[in-house]
């Protein structure tokens, strides 16, 4: 069983940055493929950046250029830095991991983008 903490997230001005954490465990962290999702109020969840085991990144385009994915297998922990922010990127921020047919998710951590 994967448990997925996530952390950082927080109440920002427009214009400003924070750094959310995803910390893994009861798994081989490093096989995973790691992603972060958001979902605001009424809205579907949304991919907003992946991970692969080997470090390629992929990105929803409206954040590109704005946040930036990273692993450290070392300390089983995926982040995500978000600079830049902006109001409509206020919404509960989910991890995943996934390897071949697993997938799982942590609890959330709400991000609030306001003045």
């Amino acid at each position: 069983q994967v448990q997925l903490v996530e952390s950082g997230g927080g109440l920002v001005q427009p214009g400003g940055s924070l750094r959310l954490s995803c910390a893994a465990s009861g798994t081989i962290f490093s096989i995973y493929a790691m992603g972060w999702y958001r979902q605001a109020p009424g809205k579907a969840r949304e991919l907003v950046a992946t991970i692969t085991s080997s470090g390629r990144t992929n990105y929803e385009d409206s954040v590109k250029g704005r946040f930036t994915i990273s692993r450290d297998n070392a300390k089983n922990t995926v982040y995500l830095q978000m600079n830049s922010l902006k109001s409509e990127d206020t919404a509960v921020y989910y991890c995943n991991a996934a390897h071949r047919m697993y997938a799982y998710w942590g609890q959330g951590t709400q991000v609030t983008v306001s003045s």
